[in-house]
Formats: structure tokens, sequence, C-alpha cells
């Protein structure tokens, strides 16, 4: 079992003409199902091309009809990636995962307002990405640092999420499925969101779940897990030695008026049940000593 994404998916690349959007296409296409789940790219303007055997589209509509592509994964240039998303949106997909960093907030401000009432999710902007080991990668994690197993990891910055899932395979722990949620101050799903999914999956056991410093998304999360979750949750905010009022990390990373800093994050954390460290190098021994 796993999250969001799983060999079934059928995964289409907006942008897959450019550099980045080659690169990671190529790199999810060779990891695990790949070659089944990448069916088609899409590029205004250059429908009718291919790319490593990958039939390139005009429009999202038409390599969704074509291919029955679900996911889409964006790698659009910020002043086009909120329009993007919109046209993924129209298309009806499940999901929409940017990687995108830099869409303008007013951008991406319209793009949440015309997604109301919609159904399809978005993980982002300016995120890594998700990935079920050993069935599908969409987004810019190295795919040889994961191996299934139980634990579920959710996190607002890229760079630990790659650090909580090496840690985890340190102490013999694969994961469930890995979702990065970006850390911009407008985007799609949230702690809460994810966390919801991993309780409801059979599969996941336990959930490694990283934050930033500014807004409240965390201390909301951890409030439904002190009501609702069925299972252990250990946490980790980056950013502790981000000085109040300083911006750090992400665009979302903004504190002010004692709200958002790392430490009430934290407090509020560990008062709702959840294992914290302040010590990033001790997610994955926290996470095995909470499953003993």
């Amino acid at each position: 079992m796993s999250i969001l994404i799983d060999k079934n998916t059928r995964v289409l690349t907006q942008g897959i003409t450019g550099k980045t959007g080659q690169f990671h296409t190529k790199a999810g296409k060779e990891y695990a199902n790949g070659s089944h789940c990448y069916v088609a790219g899409v590029t205004p303007n250059k429908g009718g091309q291919s790319y490593e055997g990958i039939p390139i589209f005009n429009t999202v509509k038409e390599a969704k009809a074509s291919t029955g592509a679900n996911v889409s994964v964006i790698y659009v240039p910020p002043p086009f990636a909120a329009a993007a998303i919109d046209e993924a949106v129209d298309a009806d997909m499940d999901l929409v995962i940017c990687i995108t960093d830099g869409i303008p907030v007013r951008d991406m401000i319209r793009t949440k307002y015309k997604m109301q009432g919609r159904r399809t999710l978005l993980i982002g902007p300016n995120c890594p990405g998700v990935i079920t080991p050993d069935e599908v990668k969409i987004g810019i994690m190295p795919g040889h640092i994961h191996k299934k197993g139980p634990i579920g990891v959710l996190s607002r910055s890229g760079t630990l999420t790659y650090e909580a899932v090496g840690q985890l395979m340190e102490v013999g722990l694969g994961q469930s499925s890995c979702v990065g949620i970006g850390g911009d101050p407008v985007n799609g799903m949230k702690h809460i969101d994810v966390m919801k999914m991993f309780n409801d999956d059979p599969f996941t056991e336990a959930v490694v779940m990283v934050g930033e410093i500014g807004g409240s998304d965390e201390e909301e999360c951890a409030r439904w897990v002190q009501k609702y979750m069925k299972k252990p949750v250990v946490g980790f905010i980056a950013g502790l030695t981000a000085p109040p009022g300083k911006r750090m990390g992400h665009a979302g990373a903004i504190i002010s008026g004692g709200k958002g800093t790392a430490s009430e994050k934290l407090r509020v954390m560990e008062e709702c049940g959840i294992r914290v460290t302040s010590n990033p190098s001790e997610m994955g021994k926290l996470l095995k000593s909470v499953l003993k």
C-alpha cells in the first residue's frame, strides 16, 4: 500500500522539453516501474514530438485523453507555472505535483481560488515531489536512497526529506511513501491532509513529520494527531536558529509576534503526543525507539 501514487499511476510531465523536465523525467522513467508509469509530456506547440519514447502533446487534455494519464508533474518556469497548474486542474487530473520554485505569490493566490470546489489535489509548488519506494517516483528526489517499508515521511523541507529517509535507512526502516509538500506561503496539501492519508493507509505503521518555522500548519496537524491519529508520529522543526522576524529557507518560513517559531511548534507537537527532537540527526533513531 501507499498514498497518492503507486505502480498504477500514469504520469505526464508539463515542461518536458526543458532541460529540467527532461532530466527528471528520464530519472523517473528509469526508476522501478517508471517505464510503464511515465506516459506523456506536454509542451505547447511541441505536439507530435517525443522524448525517451514518451509522446509529447500540446495540451494536458490531449495527453490525458490519449494516454490515460492521471497525475501531472510540473517543471515549467516560474512565470508560467501557475497557469500550468490551472491547465492540469481544468483537465481534471487526480493529482498535480508542482516542482517549480519562485512562482509569484499573486499567481498562486489566483490558482488556489480557481481550485476551490475542484477534486484535483495539489502538492507544492517548490517541493521535491512524491515517491512510493520501489514503485514510482515523481519529482527530484534521489531514488536510490529509498526502500519500501512501513514508515511514512512528510516534510516541508526538501533536503530534510532526504535526511529523514537516509536516517531511516541507517536503522533498517523503509518507507511506505515520502511526500515533500513544499514551503511556499500559498501551496496545496498541508501536513494535516497528508497525515490523514497516512493514518488511513494500512501499510504505514508510523510517520516522520518535518516542519519549518513560519505559519501554523504544524500546530494544526499536531492537534489533529492528538485527537485522531492511530499511529506514532515523531517530529522535527527546521529553523531552530532563526532569529525572530527573519525569513529563512522557504518563502513560507516567516515568523511574527512570537508565533511560528521552532520552539513554539515543538512545544505544541510535544503537548499533542508527538515525540520530537531538536537535533535533526536523531530523527531515525527516535522513530526506531518509538516503534520498539
